[in-house]
């Protein structure tokens, strides 16, 4: 029951584990070691974490001694045992590499995130901490909407509200405002009964892009509630990488088949399992960073 999050620092994982007895985060030490190492092999890293740990430990380093052993899912879909560290121990592993990828990574580390999207995850770890997700209408507009206004009530004085002014984005023009409430009626209206019909409506939902700000993350919590009650999936999105699901959404509106297949391949039956909800909000926030 550990909640994992994944963190990305230049597009590669930091994953983490809370645990509850201690309060605290731990960090995969493997994940850290490869990126200060810049080190694309993971199976190098981990022989580099071994050599330096032997090191250490004859240093009398207490480094080693700070190290916890929890699992996480492997790439085989496994569950290893990996060691890992608290923010205090990850910041001394990172004195051991004295480069500018270090210290460009400890000014990462060390910044606390208290902005908008920082505060709007935490709000959507909860959702399904409180088990309020499951009291969401599903596939309407206001379940939108309740969704929205849940993730950034105080965050945005719009939150939850239908915009009333006209918005574009990278040349693209959304739906119209003046004609919103009618559009989001028929988006509504649509069947989504099979996998096609649902991906159609996601599409369509994300072209009215009913609010000023948060329209992708609120939408593909949307989208998953429906696959959900629909279909008993939802998709994993650790499984898209951010360049394929952004230039999917791009093609959406006239060429919907890419984006059809990146969900597809990414669809699970682990509707109600923690761990990949809390790692869907990590990867759909991640699509948003600029």
């Amino acid at each position: 029951m550990n909640k994992v999050s994944i963190r990305f620092f230049d597009d590669r994982e930091v994953r983490a584990i809370w645990d509850d007895e201690n309060a605290q985060w731990w960090f995969n030490v493997i994940d850290i070691v490869a990126i200060l190492n810049e080190q694309n092999d993971y199976t190098k890293a981990n022989n580099y974490w071994r050599w330096l740990k032997r090191k250490l430990k004859s240093e009398n380093n207490q480094l080693v001694s700070a190290t916890h052993g929890f699992k996480f899912v492997a790439a085989d879909g496994k569950k290893r045992l990996s060691d890992t560290l608290n923010s205090a121990g990850v910041i001394e592993l990172a004195k051991r590499f004295p480069n500018t990828k270090a210290m460009k990574f400890l000014d990462w580390f060390l910044y606390s995130d208290t902005s908008i999207d920082g505060q709007s995850k935490k709000k959507a770890y909860t959702l399904f901490e409180s088990n309020l997700i499951n009291e969401f209408e599903v596939g309407t507009a206001r379940g939108l909407q309740q969704i929205h206004a849940y993730l950034f009530g105080g965050l945005y004085s719009f939150a939850g509200q239908i915009r009333q002014k006209n918005i574009s984005k990278g040349g693209f023009q959304f739906a119209v405002s003046h004609f919103l409430g009618g559009t989001l009626k028929q988006i509504e209206d649509m069947p989504e009964n099979t996998f096609e019909e649902i991906v159609n409506k996601y599409v369509e939902m994300n072209i009215a892009h009913p609010f000023m700000e948060g329209n992708g993350r609120s939408t593909r919590i949307w989208l998953d509630l429906i696959l959900k009650k629909r279909l008993k999936k939802c998709v994993d999105w650790s499984k898209i990488s951010k360049r394929n699901y952004m230039n999917a959404m791009v093609l959406s509106p006239t060429k919907s088949n890419v984006l059809k297949s990146f969900l597809q391949n990414a669809l699970t039956n682990k509707i109600n399992d923690r761990e990949m909800y809390m790692k869907g909000i990590d990867y759909s926030y991640y699509y948003e960073e600029e």
